[in-house]
């Protein structure tokens, strides 16, 4: 089976995947139709009884998310949703998110994931760009009341027209808002046709990153850069159909939707946590009797710390990825943890996964790469003038393959930026490959901060610092944090004579920034080494700030 991607270009094959899959007696291939809808129904016609998501006391089985995501997706399309429409999705890691995500696969839409802890601006300008048609909302989320800041965006946004809530309210609605159950009930027993849409070139998902540039950008992913690559990983990992993963990285990132297709390519299980909480997880571990734990570095840590005197021996493979991963750490989650945890590498563009560390490797490689790139997956190593580097030096991480985007929503400018002559994506990391294919990330070529596996571009903190009436200039930079992997410091230059304390910036930024985008740390300097031009050398603002003791701010 081949793919093209990107421009047309055939860019390899996932053969090896579905026959390593096959291989663990998993009940479907991968060869079909392709779309995340025909999948989940094959599944379902296969093992209809079996769980797919567990969910508090409640299970879906992979028959009861086939029901319901079609009667959703009928009940959507007797309100105007057709194929190519939007979309948006704002909602934590609930039976909801993969119910609209399969309802818009059927339909031929384009599922869009938001964080729920955006502030209203990216909301507006995610749903604004995207042209969402629908948005599917939590009505009380964390405090957070949904149902008001879509009534009121609903006003600003033409291309906006129905929002549905997910909650046990018992809400007035009017003829544009209703609410999640009502929909599914409304569609049940309709007779519906899947959309007739090409796998390889229709958009499943826009996922929103900030990239290297610090602006938002929409990444267009197809149904087969999803469902090929989460098979892929699934593969490498040796999930079974038996498996028991528990998913408490969030749904709306890359990470979390490969976790959800990973189980739907091999029909295992998921058991979905609402928001990682380490004590609640490993609960969740004993309880469900869980096999397999994805997390980003700060997740792990956080676990380990509660690790003692639950019963875990049931965990036994996983992925450890999102951001630098320590060897110490990588050994330390192996030894107490989780015995078959891998090392991988990714990102949004590449649906996530690049690389993948495997139980039949070295372990000295195991631990201090992240491992060999997935099969069909070429990735090279480039100097400044874009030649091809030998083995063991360092330069600019490129990749090709069945995992890369179709390209940037509505930016033809930034996807073909992305790319390079030949057609390889430009991943903005630094890299260098060994003499055996092993991958080893060294640095980013931007400035981005990743705490807890975030992404964190500086200048928009620094934006928005430098808007309040003391800030002179501001420069953000991360500093190592054992738990989130980078903290996030804030260093000020006030205006002369003005009087500012570190909480008072901090929370300054709680009202306009998502929570991961508020600085931990504040260091005033009365002023910044310079560059010729009148700049801040971040550079040399870093190294201060690294070199300094930790404690208090001020």
């Amino acid at each position: 089976m081949r793919l093209t991607g990107l421009r047309g270009m055939e860019i390899g094959h996932t053969s090896t995947y579905v026959d390593s899959l096959m291989s663990q007696d998993t009940v479907i291939s991968l060869t079909g139709t392709g779309t995340l809808g025909a999948v989940l129904r094959e599944r379902a016609d296969a093992r209809p009884d079996a769980p797919f998501i567990i969910f508090g006391d409640q299970s879906w089985s992979f028959c009861r998310l086939e029901t319901e995501s079609t009667s959703l997706a009928a009940a959507l399309g007797g309100l105007g949703v057709e194929s190519g429409d939007r979309i948006a999705v704002d909602l934590p890691n609930w039976p909801e998110f993969a119910i609209t995500l399969f309802a818009a696969a059927k339909l031929g839409a384009t599922v869009v994931p938001l964080n729920p802890e955006l502030a209203s601006r990216d909301v507006q300008f995610m749903l604004r760009n995207s042209e969402a048609t629908v948005v599917v909302a939590a009505e009380q989320y964390r405090g957070r009341d949904y149902l008001q800041l879509f009534e009121t965006l609903l006003v600003g946004l033409p291309d906006l027209q129905y929002v549905v809530t997910v909650g046990e309210e018992d809400l007035w609605y009017d003829d544009r808002i209703f609410q999640f159950e009502d929909l599914v009930s409304a569609g049940r027993g309709r007779e519906l046709r899947d959309a007739d849409v090409d796998p390889l070139e229709s958009a499943a998902a826009i996922l929103y990153t900030a990239g290297t540039t610090g602006k938002a950008k929409g990444v267009m992913l197809s149904h087969a850069n999803l469902m090929e690559t989460a098979a892929a990983t699934a593969a490498v990992i040796g999930l079974r159909p038996d498996d028991v993963t528990l998913c408490a990285v969030p749904l709306f990132n890359i990470f979390g939707a490969n976790t959800l297709l990973g189980a739907l390519a091999t029909g295992s299980t998921v058991v979905l946590q609402e928001r990682f909480e380490p004590v609640e997880a490993l609960a969740l571990i004993e309880a469900h009797r869980a096999t397999v734990l994805h997390g980003v570095p700060t997740m792990f840590v956080l676990a380990l710390r509660e690790a003692a005197g639950h019963e875990l021996s049931s965990l036994r493979t996983g992925i450890l990825a999102g951001a630098p991963v320590a060897a110490s750490l990588a050994a330390r989650v192996r030894d107490e943890l989780v015995p078959q945890v891998e090392i991988g590498y990714g990102l949004t563009e590449t649906s996530p996964t690049v690389s993948l560390t495997s139980s039949k490797d070295p372990p000295e490689k195991r631990s201090t790469t992240v491992g060999r790139p997935l099969p069909g997956v070429s990735v090279k190593i480039l100097d400044d003038e874009g030649r091809e580097l030998p083995p063991g030096r360092e330069g600019s991480l490129v990749v090709k393959g069945f995992n890369v985007m179709l390209g940037y929503f509505r930016q033809p400018g930034e996807t073909a930026a992305a790319l390079t002559a030949d057609g390889y994506l430009r991943t903005g990391d630094l890299g260098v490959m060994d003499e055996d294919g092993y991958l080893r990330i060294v640095g980013r070529a931007g400035d981005d901060i990743i705490r807890g596996g975030y992404s964190i571009h500086p200048r928009e903190v620094e934006d928005h610092l430098r808007s309040h009436p003391a800030v002179m200039e501001a420069v953000v930079v991360g500093t190592p944090n054992e738990v989130l992997g980078e903290l996030i410091c804030a260093c000020i230059q006030p205006v002369e004579g003005a009087i500012i304390t570190a909480e008072e910036l901090r929370e300054y930024c709680v009202s306009a920034l998502a929570g991961y985008k508020v600085p931990d740390l504040v260091r005033f300097f009365e002023v910044f080494p310079m560059t010729p031009s009148g700049r801040p050398r971040r550079a040399e603002v870093a190294e201060m700030v690294r070199a300094e003791p930790s404690g208090s701010e001020g």
